[in-house]
This record gives structure tokens, sequence and C-alpha cells, in this order.
């Protein structure tokens, strides 16, 4: 009878021989070094699959936990029009966190799953979001340092191996450039005002200068991950090269504002042609990592509180859904 599965039995499918998995795996990594983008359907090895779920989980975290600090100032912003550009901000980061959880489950994997590894402590999200927003001149540094830190680390992405990923990352990456620019317009118009204005907008780059540069992760020789990665072409550049990228290109932009960087050993390198920079402190980075830094707890309070609250809104969306698949049915 049709639809009658009681006497069916899933197929059972052989795992590859030694032999056959070295086929597999060489014609990967050759369609990964000619550049052809890894679909969904594609054969790919398992550890390839596991580092995606958990780099594309932790960036989707990061966007979602992202909008805490920037919706803590949504009821102080100074003026409707800074109100009106911070929410459409915080709407656009939930959208990213909606983009890059769907690109994810093409892998296999459930956003439910994804959130719920978040709240109970086992995935992570961008050390960056452990910062408070003290001030108003945070909003700005956050959308020019952090979302420019993210910008040159995604665009990155957004040329690596896997399709899903990469197209996800086309609109992410004009989104964020368009927020950077909003923030650096923020802090370019503090930047002309009050000696209180500049003094505020000199002290929030001096808190977030480091932790942005934390962004792009260890440096390569201490990346557990990265050189499988760029192996893989998930990631197109390494850690280093990333970071010293966003530093060439924000030094000028912070001439132009008036302010100075709280690095005493930055400085242009004619020979190398780049800036040198001081040493990053890792240990603050680990610590922050391990759950220790300013806002952790209340970050994943937050988050946790968010989805409790929304338990009403999920039920009746699902009892809305199985109404009409069983109306459809009928």
């Amino acid at each position: 009878m049709y639809g009658d599965t009681s006497i069916q039995k899933p197929m059972k499918i052989a795992e590859p021989t030694s032999e056959e998995q070295a086929k597999l795996e060489a014609r990967f990594q050759q369609m990964v070094d000619d550049d052809i983008k890894i679909e969904p359907q594609d054969w790919m090895p398992d550890a390839y699959r596991k580092t995606l779920v958990r780099q594309m989980s932790q960036h989707a975290h990061s966007e979602v936990i992202g909008m805490q600090p920037e919706g803590n100032w949504l009821t102080r912003a100074p003026s409707l029009r800074r109100k009106v550009i911070l929410l459409a901000k915080i709407q656009d980061e939930g959208g990213h966190g909606l983009y890059i959880y769907s690109a994810a489950e093409t892998l296999g994997t459930s956003r439910e799953d994804m959130c719920k590894a978040l709240r109970d402590g086992k995935a992570k999200y961008s050390s960056i979001f452990n910062y408070p927003a003290l001030t108003w001149a945070d909003i700005g540094t956050i959308g020019w340092l952090v979302d420019g830190a993210a910008i040159t680390n995604q665009v990155a992405l957004s040329k690596g191996s896997y399709g899903p990923y990469c197209r996800a990352m086309i609109r992410i990456c004009k989104e964020e450039s368009f927020h950077q620019r909003q923030g650096y317009e923020l802090l370019l118009s503090l930047s002309k005002g009050t000696a209180e204005q500049k003094a505020m907008l000199q002290d929030s780059v001096n808190r977030f200068w480091w932790p942005s540069l934390m962004m792009f992760g260890p440096n390569d020789a201490d990346s557990p991950h990265s050189a499988q990665s760029m192996k893989w072409k998930i990631k197109k550049k390494s850690n280093d090269q990333l970071r010293q990228e966003f530093i060439d290109a924000t030094v000028p932009q912070a001439e132009f504002l008036g302010i100075t960087l709280p690095d005493p050993d930055l400085k242009w390198n004619e020979e190398r042609g780049h800036y040198d920079y001081g040493e990053i402190d890792w240990e603050e980075f680990a610590h922050v990592i391990k759950g220790n830094g300013p806002c952790n707890k209340q970050r994943a309070a937050a988050y946790i509180k968010a989805h409790e609250d929304g338990t009403w809104v999920r039920e009746a969306a699902n009892a809305y859904a199985a109404k009409h698949a069983a109306q459809a049915a009928e």
C-alpha cells in the first residue's frame, strides 16, 4: 500500500575502503585547489564539515550576541536620526545570524542544536562582545573598529571554498561595510565637537583597539585550526595577514580623526611596507575566551532569558504550522 513503510528498511551505505577514502579525499582537495566551490551535495571529509560547523556557528552566534551592547543604547541615542541608524544596524545583525545559521544547516546540523550549544556554554562567539559599551562613543567605535575588523575577515571568507557560506558573506559584507561607515561618521562628528566629546572618543578607541586586534585570533604559530583551514580554503588568508591588513587600513583613518592609537610601538616600516605594532596581550584574550571577560556572564544570561521569554512565540508558530500541515494533508 502506498505510504506503508512497515516492511521497508533503511539502506545501509557501506563505509568506503581506505583506498576509496583516499581517492575521495584527493578529488575533494583537487576541487578546492581548482577553486571549485564545494556544495552541500558534494562529498567532503568529516573534519571539513565539523570545522565549518564550528566556524559558522561561532560566526552566527557573534552576530546575535553582538546585538546586545548596541541594543543597550537604543533608548539613549542622542537623536531620532541616530536611533533609527542604530536600530537598522541591529536588525541587520539579526539577519546576518539568520543567513549563517541557514548556511550551516546545509551541513547537516540544525539551528536548534547550534543555539542550544551556545546556551549550554559549549559554543563560543567573538571575544570582542564580552567588552562593555560604556559611552555613546563606543557605538561609533564598534562600527569603525569591530565591524571594520569583521569586514577584513569576511571579505576573505566570501572567497572561500564552501559555496553556501561564501554566498551568505556577499550580502553580509555589503551591509557590514555600511555599518563601518556609519560608525566612522559618528566618530567624525565627535572629533569635531567639544573637548569632552573628543576625550570620550579617544577613551573609547583606547579601550577597543586591542580587543579589535584579538578578533583575528591567535598568531598563526599558535592557531590550532589555521593551517588546515588554509589548506581547505575555508579561509584564504591567515590570522596574521588579516590583522596586518586591518592595521594598515585603520591607522590613516585614526590620523584623520585626530586621535592616537594606544600602541607606542605602532610605526610605519618602510622596508616591509606595513605598520609595525606592539605585542597583543594574549593572556587577556585567553582569559576572556575562557568566560572571564567583563561581560561574559551578562551576555550569556541575556541570551538565555531571551530564549526563555520567546518560548510562547515558538510554541504558537509550531502549532500554527502543524495546523496548516494537517489541513493540507486532508
